[in-house]
């Protein structure tokens, strides 16, 4: 019986060593390739057969996320029509391990013939066809598999993608392309959510209980109850926020006074909230209520006046989290 782990560990090791020697192969090349896509009027074409093409989706799922307008194409699919999809202004990016096979080298001359020179290889093989025709090459090279067989793609295919994650990294940097731009690309799930949503967007406006500081605590009760957020905000006639008064804080009444019919709001309101703007992120509001232990924040505008809560569970219940 083989020793399982020892296999495992032998086979990341291995890939990890291919990764590594990739930073000695980052040139001139790679620079101009970066810069030519950058400046680029048309779309990045990424190509490949077999478990190239496979690296080639998702290096055109990183690109296209990442604000690189970019398209896969299947190699055998090119030659029997798909090659339509490649406009004058494209930057065509062949992957092959080998650089040598039958796809590749039918595909190569058809590109050109469609009046494309911008042809990039990125392959293991520079003294290869795919290298000697294109007009920039990217060096993913590896010396041998980590199958044991050296066979299976993996140490190839590794390096391929790692490749890619470089060019639209170097792409994001360029066009200094930020975590808002990254949130218009992935509006859903938690992770767009968190980049794009508002407190606006969450909390219910309508349902923002509040009283006066002259109030009685009967008519704090019964607004803290209505509003069903655990809490109420005390503010003046005009809407200015004064303090709040939460379920703790009416708990702590009942400690303290044997007698509360004569308190009124202010005796029991804990001044200075925590508060948050309506066009602050809700991802933010949530790390506030984190930082400081509390289930709600008090929602008001640039001049203090109040205009609702927005509750952990708001917030929850959108996913943002």
């Amino acid at each position: 019986m083989i020793d399982i782990k020892e296999v495992a560990r032998k086979v990341i090791a291995d890939e990890a060593v291919a990764i590594g020697n990739l930073v000695h192969f980052i040139d001139d090349d790679f620079e101009k390739v970066v810069k030519l896509i950058y400046e680029s009027k048309g779309r990045v074409i990424v190509t490949g057969i077999g478990k190239s093409a496979i690296i080639a989706q998702k290096i055109v799922a990183t690109l296209n996320s990442t604000g690189t307008p970019a398209v896969f194409m299947h190699a055998a699919d090119a030659i029997h029509g798909d090659l339509g999809m490649i406009c004058h202004d494209d930057v065509v990016i062949c992957i092959s391990k080998s650089g040598n096979t039958p796809e590749i080298k039918v595909l190569i001359p058809l590109i050109r013939n469609v009046g494309n020179e911008q042809i990039v290889a990125m392959v293991s093989n520079t003294d290869s066809f795919l290298a000697h025709n294109a007009a920039y090459v990217l060096k993913a090279q590896v010396e041998r598999e980590a199958c044991p067989n050296n066979l299976a793609p993996t140490n190839s295919t590794t390096a391929q993608l790692v490749m890619g994650d470089a060019l639209a990294i170097c792409l994001i940097q360029c066009r200094s392309f930020s975590s808002r731009d990254f949130a218009k690309y992935h509006p859903g799930g938690s992770l767009g959510k968190r980049l794009y949503t508002r407190v606006s967007d969450v909390y219910d406006c309508e349902n923002a209980p509040r009283v006066t500081p002259e109030d009685g605590i009967r008519k704090v009760i019964l607004e803290m109850s209505g509003g069903r957020l655990g809490a109420v905000a005390v503010t003046t006639e005009t809407g200015e926020l004064l303090g709040i008064i939460t379920d703790g804080d009416l708990r702590r009444m009942l400690e303290k006074y044997e007698d509360v019919d004569d308190l009124k709001a202010k005796d029991i309101m804990s001044v200075s909230p925590k508060t948050i703007s309506e066009e602050e992120l809700a991802y933010h509001a949530f790390q506030k209520m984190e930082k400081n232990s509390i289930t709600q924040l008090v929602v008001t505008d640039d001049h203090l006046i109040y205009k609702g809560m927005v509750h952990i569970h708001d917030i929850l219940r959108e996913g943002v989290v």
